[in-house]
This record gives C-alpha cells, structure tokens and sequence, in this order.
C-alpha cells in the first residue's frame, strides 16, 4: 500500500467554476511511497500548491479521495509537517520557543500546564530542540534569539526544524527556497537532502525550478494543462538520473524543458 494515495481528485474554484486540478471524469491519480522525495514541477497556477494543502488536509478535493495509509485524513495532524514559503515563526518567541511550540502545545493544554509532568517534558522537548538546531546547522548560541535577528536562510532552518521535531511521516514543503538568495538556496537544498537521507522521511516539495527538483527528487511530478479549458493532470512523473553531469542527465533536463514548454503553451492558450 503507498503511504500516500491520490485517488481521482478534481478541484474547481470559482464562479463559474474554473477546474484546477483534473477534470470530469480525469481526476488525478498519484501513488507516494514510504520514503520518497517527490517534487511538483509546475508552472505559476498549475495546482502544486492546492496538491500540497490537499495532502496536508487543509483543502478537500471537489471529488476523489486522498488517503494516508488507506484512510482519509479531514484536517491537518502532526503525521504531516509543513514548511511555508514566507517563514512561520513567532515573531515574540526565541528560536528555542518557536521549535518547542508545537509539541508542548499538542500534548498540553491549560488545565495541564504548570504541572510537574509539564515541566519535565518541556525539559525533555527543549533537548530534542537544541538537537534539531545543531542539527540544522545553527549554533547553540541562536537558541535565544528572535526571528528578526536572523537571516532568511536561518529562519527558514527554524521552520524544517519546527516541523521536524512533531516527527511527522509526511513533509510538505511550499516554494520554501524560493525566497532566498542563490547561495543560501543551494545551502537550505543540501541540508534537506542530507535530512531526507538520514532520517527517511517521506517528502513533498513544491518548485517551479527545473534544477532544484533534478537536484532533490527521487521522482519529479510535472503537472500541466492538456488543454485551457481543464485542469492540471500528472504529465510527467519520472526519476531523476543518479548523475546529473553525463548524457542520461541531459536527456532527462531536455524532457523537462520540452513538458515544461508544452506548460507555458497551455498556459498561453488559456490567456
């Protein structure tokens, strides 16, 4: 059974409607299993982002079924992270509060907080924290800081480890390097690569950018238009070459480009 299961989803927005994602009687159908990195490759519009709320629970499809381990899920929970593009810190809270937010707040609530068993499990939740940030590539020292203090790619290091430490089987990540300068992108693009490799982690990453998704994918879905009046349907899912400098690296590059003109096609026809 795929961890992940998209069964014939359609989604419409709009009045009249306007079909995002598949159409009547072509919804979109995508396994993902255990252990995959899978990027959405797509034009602006084509639906990655709404694939993305989709899985994490936050969006319900106009038909179909998505399901996780054979059940359908109606809200988001912690077996998903999630990883924004705009960064998703507290701006009142140090980078130590910011990580240890989410599980002392899904495990307690005000008439079980100030208890002795919430202390030591903030002591426990604060460890597993400075793990995550040593993990990340910060320094012990940037635990009391604040977000303003920091630099795009090191808040953006705070949220994965937001998310990571609620160890979640799924993370969704949204245009989450897009935002940051080429340098750091190629920094954040190692370190949640060498996160995937080491923890196993089964991951879903909106981009546009062709290089980013060869870079980290283990299969890169593209999702495009058939025609104007439709929505997007799976038009490639493919895995990259292992190397990405020989000829099997620029055959897979040059079937990109080619998908993603017939994209920008589509998308000119629509206009």
């Amino acid at each position: 059974m795929p961890l992940i299961a998209i069964k014939d989803i359609t989604v419409a927005y709009g009045a009249p409607l306007r079909p995002v994602l598949g159409a009547v009687g072509a919804g979109i159908n995508l396994d993902i299993h255990q252990g995959d990195f899978i990027c959405l490759l797509g034009q602006t519009g084509c639906g990655k982002s709404t694939m993305l709320r989709l899985v994490l629970g936050s969006e319900r499809p106009a038909t179909g079924r998505v399901l996780i381990d054979g059940v359908e899920h109606q809200r988001p929970d912690r077996t998903r992270g999630y990883v924004p593009q705009k960064y998703s810190l507290f701006p009142d809270r140090t980078v130590l509060d910011n990580i240890t937010f989410g599980p002392l707040v899904s495990e307690f609530n005000l008439a079980t907080r100030w208890t002795p068993g919430y202390f030591q499990r903030r002591r426990e939740v604060r460890e597993q924290a400075m793990g995550y940030i040593r993990r990340i590539g910060l320094r012990e020292s940037d635990a009391g800081k604040y977000p303003d203090q920091l630099s795009g790619g090191m808040q953006q290091r705070v949220a994965i480890a937001q998310a990571l430490i609620m160890q979640p089987r799924i993370l969704l990540m949204d245009e989450a390097f897009s935002a940051l300068d080429p340098g750091t992108r190629r920094e954040m693009q190692q370190l949640i690569k060498q996160l995937w490799a080491d923890t196993g982690i089964t991951v879903l990453f909106v981009t546009h950018n062709m290089q980013e998704a060869a870079f980290l994918a283990s299969r890169v879905v593209v999702l495009a238009k058939k025609d104007p009046d439709s929505g997007s349907q799976v038009a490639l899912d493919v895995a990259p070459p292992a190397r990405l400098g020989d000829s099997t690296a620029m055959e897979f590059h040059a079937r990109l480009e080619a998908t993603c003109s017939g994209m920008r096609d589509a998308e000119e026809m629509a206009a």
